[in-house]
Order: structure tokens, then sequence, then C-alpha cells
């Protein structure tokens, strides 16, 4: 454990304990936690350890408490918790004194909860940052060696090699193809005979000869051959054994590059056949083999489906290059988050956009929120990318049958499609919230502008100053779900405020606000008056 107390105090149960005396050593680590049931513990507690006590071996002395503050302090302790109420109503003033002098934490503990609840909490939390902490440095050095071996870099590497070994030489690839060639070798010369045996030795044409070594992966892996091409006649035998050591070299980073290749080409493989089974080229059945296939498990448990999209600046046109590239970049910032406990993600590119699958890892019910949360971050966290205003997601309603996988996207992309209808700015966008206006989207323009003003018509007779503050109001509210509070806060107004605005309201449109028709008529005006103004 490596927490200050300061940390500490931010971890549920600790958030209810109160640091009373002692405040400027908040900052004391606190490696480990011990619970105190005896006056010579002093003697026994170790640097950096954190006592809880009910103050049962000290009620009778605040003195000796004072010396043992003392003792605690010279052996390095983190800090003391008591827990008041029982034996102690409230810390003697010479023990708060003292520990304000030697900058010693005491913490009052909450009585409702037991040590070990508190214990428990710590080394919980201490736990969970160990393995974010291991997971950051996992995911760095993942981007490291991807940084590092890259395919672009492929011909620089097999040009300083060429350059160290001092010789002409080729690198042939798995089909033949012709990676790399320093030599005066046409392609024919280098292809002669192929395929060829792994076993190492010399090749002839003509005058010409070369030394060809397979180069071989990690797993026995062909990954072709490199020949090398020494102009001399003689060649000593550690000069043979240089020329393997350097096919060694080629295949250790090839394989890298080689793995992440063959992983690109099934990841690209999966999404295509994700894109024939929701354009109903093919079954579900043979998208789920082909995805197991490549040890992809789609549908543990229950599902949502969220379609991430870019957002273009304003009179900026994105071209298909970019937005190609800024979604991959999204995959890679998205694949390189830390990975939720309940949340498992499979993350596809489907032309312009970003076609996600969230599964929970458990039959439990589905994290809704947790997962909204996350979405929210990601497009906190992806504003600022190049040529887009950041990125929108539109998210499915939980699914838990995998041949409602097809139902889910189609959801995710009319609630993109609706959200661009009606100019909503929501980066986290739910099916729910525009289901309503998925029902009533084909009705006329000229139904839905009488039917506006049939509802509406009392309010719209009155003055105009008026009459556009009580819709506006009135829109808020129902917008809200009926929440008085959350519509003042929008409206920067006082909840009597709007209390009695829709008083007046109810009373003009002859509508109860408790009845659930009534509700839905309103909801019906303002949803058909965001289609006529997006109409316009």
């Amino acid at each position: 454990m490596h927490l200050t107390i300061r940390e500490a105090l931010t971890i549920y149960p600790l958030t209810e304990a109160k640091l009373v005396a002692g405040k400027q050593g908040d900052s004391r680590i606190v490696k480990s936690v011990n619970v105190m049931d005896a006056p010579d513990i002093a003697d026994w507690t170790k640097s950096g350890e954190m006592l809880f006590t009910t103050a049962f071996a000290m009620k009778d002395s605040p003195q000796e408490t004072v010396n043992l503050l003392r003792k605690l302090n010279e052996r390095g302790a983190a800090g003391l918790g008591i827990k008041l109420g029982r034996y102690w109503s409230e810390l003697p003033q010479m023990v708060v004194e003292e520990a304000n002098r030697l900058h010693f934490p005491i913490i009052e503990m909450p009585f409702q909860f037991t040590f070990s609840d508190q214990m428990n909490a710590l080394f919980n939390a201490e736990y969970r940052r160990n393995t974010q902490q291991l997971q950051s440095v996992l995911e760095k050095q993942k981007k490291l060696m991807q940084f590092g071996l890259k395919q672009d870099d492929m011909v620089a590497m097999f040009t300083m090699i060429s350059s160290i070994v001092g010789y002409p030489m080729a690198v042939i690839g798995t089909n033949g193809q012709i990676l790399f060639n320093t030599s005066s070798w046409s392609n024919d010369q280098l292809q002669m005979n192929w395929p060829w045996k792994r076993k190492a030795g010399w090749v002839y044409t003509g005058k010409d000869r070369a030394y060809r070594v397979a180069l071989t992966g990690q797993v026995d892996e062909g990954l072709g051959s490199l020949l090398i091409m020494p102009d001399a006649v003689l060649i000593a035998n550690v000069e043979e054994g240089l020329f393997q050591q350097v096919a060694d070299i080629l295949a250790f980073h090839m394989g890298f590059t080689f793995r992440s290749h063959m992983e690109e080409t099934a990841q690209r493989d999966l999404q295509n056949g994700l894109a024939r089974y929701l354009e109903r080229g093919t079954s579900l059945e043979a998208f789920m083999e082909q995805a197991q296939a490549r040890g992809v498990n789609l549908f543990g448990g229950a599902y949502q489906c969220v379609i991430g999209k870019l957002r273009s600046n304003q009179g900026a046109k994105l071209t298909e290059e970019s937005i190609a590239a800024q979604l991959k970049e999204l995959k890679r910032y998205m694949d390189a988050q830390p990975k939720s406990s309940s949340l498992q993600a499979q993350h596809f590119g489907l032309k312009d956009m970003l076609f996600s699958i969230y599964t929970a890892n458990t039959p439990a019910t589905f994290p809704e929120e947790q997962l909204s949360q996350m979405l929210a971050k990601y497009a906190a966290d992806t504003s600022g990318l190049k040529e887009a205003d950041g990125v929108s997601f539109y998210v499915s309603p939980v699914k838990t049958k995998p041949n409602a996988l097809r139902e889910a996207y189609l959801e995710s992309l009319e609630t993109m499609t609706l959200s661009s209808r009606l100019g909503l700015c929501d980066r986290v966008l739910q099916y729910e919230t525009i289901e309503f206006a998925h029902l009533f989207q084909h009705i006329s323009s000229e139904t839905m502008e009488a039917y506006c003003t049939k509802i509406l018509r009392p309010l719209l007779e009155k003055d105009a100053e008026y009459s556009q503050e009580m819709i506006r109001t009135l829109e808020v509210f129902i917008r809200n779900d009926g929440q008085v509070s959350e519509a003042a806060k929008q409206l920067y107004i006082h909840r009597n405020t709007v209390t009695y605005r829709l008083e007046k309201i109810s009373d003009l449109l002859q509508v109860d606000f408790k009845k659930v028709n009534d509700l839905l008529k309103l909801k019906a005006v303002f949803l058909f008056r965001q289609f006529l103004h997006a109409r316009i």
C-alpha cells in the first residue's frame, strides 16, 4: 500500500471520517493498516503503519495517549484512527494539541462502519490503483512496440542491415514477392525455383551466387528468405554464421510486423463479415462462426451497440481519407483505454463510422450508466481531433439475444439520423431519447402544424412576448420529464417561478400535468415543432 492520508480520506467509507487533528501531516504515507488493542502497540508499530482503535486502551489517561502519540511519531507511524462514541465522546484537548504540534494525523472514524470495512476499502483501492498502473504501463509498452515496428520502417531496417553487412542483399516474402533488393539480380533470378526449402546454403544463377537463409518466426512460421550476394570469391565460415545472425534479427522484427499485419487482415475480414450481415448479405450464424474462429466472443451476455460518428467543423468537409485516418485514431484510442471489469468491447470500422458492441461480462443487468459515462469521457477526450470537431456516440437499447444485433445497429443508425435531422447537439444520445420522434417522423408538415396550433392556440393568442416565454417554459419542462427543478436550472429562474407559470399554462390549455394523456399530447406538440423547424 502506498496512499497518503489525504488520498485515504477520499475512499469510501473513509469519506465519512474527519481529520480532527494533525492536519498538516495529511501527506504522510500509509503503507499498512492495523488495529490497536494494547497500550504497548507503539513497540510493534512499523513505519508507515496506520492504527485504528476504539480508544479502549487509552480511555482512562489522556496523558498516556499523548505519550503514545510521541512514540508512534518516532516510529514513523502514518496516523491514528479513533472511533468515538463508545469510550470517548470527543478527543481530549491535550491530545489534539499534541497531535497538531507533531503534525500527527488523528482521524475520527465513522461509528457505523467496522474497522474491517474500512481496511478492506483501503486495500481494494490500492489494488485497483496498482492494476490500473500496470495496465497503463502495458499499454504504453504496446504502443512503443507498435511504433518501433511499423511496416513503413521495414525498408529503412533492410537498408541499415545491408549497409552493416557490406554486401548486396535481397529479402523475399512468404509468397515469393520481392520486399527489398540492392543486388544486380533480376526478379527472375531472385525467384528462380520458387518455392524453396528452408535449408540454408549457396544458390547459383549463371556465374552469380548468393547465400540463402530462411526467415523463420518464433513459432516456426515462415516469413520468407534472405539472400546475400558477396563479391568475394572465398567466404569464411564465420561470415556464413554472420549471415545466419542477420536472418535471425530480420525474422525477429518481421515476426512482429507479420503478426500485426495478420491481425489487421483478420480484423478487416471480420469487419467485412459484419457489414455483409448488417446488409443482409449473409446470416448471423456465418458471422458468429467467423468471429469465433478468430477468438472473438461477441455475445457473452446482454449488450448495447454504439455508433461513433465524427463531427465536422463548421464549413469543413472531411475527405474519405481523413475520415478513415481519424476513425483509425479513434479506435486506437478506445482500445488503449483501461479495460472495464464489467464490460468488454469490439470495435469495427463501417464506412464513415465506428460501430462498437459492448457486452456485459456477467449475466447480471447491463451497466448502462457506466457505458454512458465511458462514452462521455471518450467524447470529451477526442474533442481535439485534427480535422473533426470531436465525436458523437449513438446508443441502442440493451439487447439480450444475438439475433437482435441488426435491430440494435438500425436503432443506433436511426438515433444518429434523427439527431442530425432535429439539430440535437448531444455528444452521447440514447435511442430512448428519440424513440418517440421515430414513431411520428413520417407525419405530414400540415398535420403537425395543425395539431400544434390546436393544442397551443390559447397561448398563441396571447401577447407575443408572453406567449414565447410561456411556451419556452413548457417545452423545457416537458423535455426534462416533468422535473421542475431541472427546468428551472436550465431556464435560469427560480423553481417557484416555473411552478407559477405551469399553473397558468394548465389553466389556459386545460391540461393536467399529472395525467399521462395530457403529457403525451404536449410531448407530441414539441416533437412536431422540432420537425417543423428542421424542415424549414
